[in-house]
């Protein structure tokens, strides 16, 4: 982006590097990922607002709607005004509050750790379960095709690499806190989402799991900007585009809402999108536009040997995660 002031987004990066087919795969990759994240939300949502309220259900035309579905249902209708709003510097301020969110979550979950105990013990490593794990890992870090968007968005760009850094820093920070007190206090019989094993009677279970709450509804706009941009460019002039952008994230936001009903398995469906789509977007397709632009592919040395070795190790893990989530989706089926 510093090169060429005309790249806007990442695949605007991919046809830099590879043309329009490069602009088409990345273009692709990315948005699926972001699509299935913002479902991965909905999904989140639903599982935990039934924890805490299982007995929620509604009926219509004789059909009973399940707790999960009504809940990711409702989470969806809240969530929808914000995928209207067009200025980012909004949805910033409100993404910002998932940053509060997650301290409160780690306060929380510590809190509880002191009335629930480090009792539990589980397999310290388990080999079978290493390629879940780095497709898990993968999703974690899977940011890459949002930052051109936020790149752009920034005020001050010279501050971009510092806002990489802290966010970074603080990420690795309360992944591997809330991992090892998992760990310590639920052993092997941990669920994809720590909150699901809290105990519902205590208060600070109950902080830790509101608060989750709140994180997906900040950011699901975020993420699916990228998509509704892709979509509102291809807008034929004489439409309305008031209209027409209500009915496109309308729409959207209606289709995730039935994917998360659909395959409401948070875990595998994350694993599925860390392992086949993050490590393509954040790993690989980076490592080869950047080898491609920058003609480091045609000399010999350190570094080319360096973004090869990674190329080859994403290629590794997209490979073996990906398989295993797929049996693993088809088990829960």
């Amino acid at each position: 982006m510093d090169m060429d002031r005309n790249i806007r987004a990442y695949p605007d990066i991919g046809e830099m590097a590879f043309g329009n087919r490069g602009r088409w795969v990345v273009s692709v990759f990315m948005n699926l990922e972001l699509y299935l994240v913002a479902t991965g939300f909905l999904i989140l949502e639903g599982d935990n607002l039934h924890n805490l309220l299982p007995n929620v259900g509604v009926k219509v035309a004789g059909s009973t709607i399940g707790g999960k579905q009504t809940f990711v249902i409702l989470v969806a209708l809240i969530i929808l005004p914000t995928v209207w709003v067009n200025n980012l510097s909004i949805l910033s301020y409100i993404s910002a509050s998932g940053v509060l969110a997650s301290t409160i979550i780690l306060g929380s979950i510590v809190w509880t750790a002191d009335g629930v105990g480090f009792h539990n013990k589980g397999v310290l490593l388990n080999w079978n379960g290493i390629p879940t794990a780095l497709s898990l890992y993968a999703f974690c870090y899977c940011a890459h095709p949002v930052f051109p968007t936020l790149y752009t968005s920034m005020r001050d760009r010279t501050q971009f690499s510092k806002v990489l850094f802290v966010c970074f820093s603080l990420c690795t920070i309360c992944y591997a806190s809330i991992a090892v007190l998992g760990y310590l206090m639920f052993g092997s019989s941990l669920q994809s989402q720590i909150t699901l094993n809290l105990p519902t009677n205590k208060i600070s279970s109950r902080i830790a799991i509101y608060t989750t709450l709140v994180n997906p509804i900040s950011k699901y706009a975020l993420m699916v900007t990228p998509i509704v941009s892709a979509i509102e460019n291809q807008i034929p002039p004489h439409y309305s585009k008031r209209l027409s952008r209500v009915l496109i994230r309308t729409t959207l936001v209606l289709s995730t809402v039935l994917v998360a009903i659909a395959v409401p398995f948070f875990g595998e469906l994350m694993s599925l999108v860390g392992a086949f789509l993050s490590v393509s977007a954040s790993i690989i397709f980076p490592c080869l536009c950047y080898l491609k632009i920058s003609g480091s592919y045609k000399r010999n040395g350190f570094e080319r040997v360096i973004i090869s070795a990674i190329v080859l190790m994403g290629i590794s893990i997209a490979v073996s995660g990906t398989y295993v989530a797929i049996q693993q989706l088809i088990s829960r089926m």
